[in-house]
């Protein structure tokens, strides 16, 4: 069982920046592709940003594109999302996710292809 720990959220105004960091603290982590998600109260838990094990591969929910990036450092068995140009529609917990171990690239995107969920790190823009 991988073990993740997020942090670095946080309030910041619209605009702004933050930095997520995920730590994986047991589990092969150069094994596995992450993921950020997140959760707005009343909406499903999506995609935001996914990355292959070897970090060569990224993918983005398409509201995010152009101001998040994911990244990985897999010596540090660390991911992190950072997140500029902040918006109120950015507002929601995000979570850090670790993939099934040999799941395809391609299925990245798809929530039951993770089965490893960190607690969540709640992140506020306001307007």
């Amino acid at each position: 069982q991988v073990q993740l720990v997020e942090s670095g959220g946080g309030l910041v105004q619209a605009g702004g920046s933050l930095r997520l960091s995920c730590a994986c603290s047991r589990g092969a982590f150069s094994m596995y592709a992450m993921g950020w998600f997140r959760q707005a109260p009343g909406k499903e838990r999506e995609l935001v940003a996914a990355i292959s094990s070897s970090g060569f591969n990224t993918d983005y929910t398409d509201s995010v594109k152009g101001r998040f990036t994911i990244s990985r450092d897999n010596d540090k068995s660390t991911v992190y999302l950072q997140m500029n140009s902040l918006k109120p529609e950015d507002t929601a917990v995000y979570y850090c996710a670790a993939s099934k171990i040999s799941v395809p690239w391609v299925v990245v995107t798809i929530t039951v292809a993770y089965d490893n969920w960190g607690q969540g790190t709640q992140v506020t823009v306001s307007s």
